[in-house]
């Protein structure tokens, strides 16, 4: 032998299933997530027209409202502990009797009733609001 040394082919690089793979191949890892998103679509959107459904509720609900309905006419004795102590002809002559009472330190309040406007106070405060509407 004359120093020459025979060497042994080179295996292709990426291990002996390398060259058994097509050159074109993806072999890129498949991430978990991508696995879960086609569960995790319908998922969302059934959570979300729920919650449009709960809201919806809540808004169309009768009887539990937060924003206060129109006031409804009762009888003048359909007002619990208030007392009227006028009895005027329109709305406004009502508000402008209110408010006097109101100037006065009085707390009033007017009612409409079936009967037309009252002007209503607490028991306690009726003889006084009395003599304040009789004053010119």
């Amino acid at each position: 032998m004359t120093g020459a040394t025979s060497a042994a082919p080179a295996a292709p690089s990426g291990g002996p299933r390398a060259a058994a793979r097509p050159s074109g191949a993806h072999t890129a890892r498949v991430d978990v997530w991508a696995a879960y998103q086609v569960l995790f679509g319908p998922l969302m959107a059934f959570v979300a027209v729920g919650v449009l459904a709960l809201l919806l509720r809540w808004t169309w609900a009768r009887g539990r409202s937060l924003v206060p309905g129109r006031a409804r006419q009762g009888a003048p004795e359909d007002y619990g502990l208030l007392v009227a102590v006028a009895e005027p002809a329109t709305f406004v002559e009502a508000e402008v009797l209110r408010r006097r009472l109101e100037d006065e330190g009085l707390r009033a309040t007017l009612a409409p009733t079936t009967e037309g406007p009252r002007v209503l106070v607490f028991p306690r405060d009726a003889e006084v609001a009395r003599a304040v509407l009789r004053r010119p």
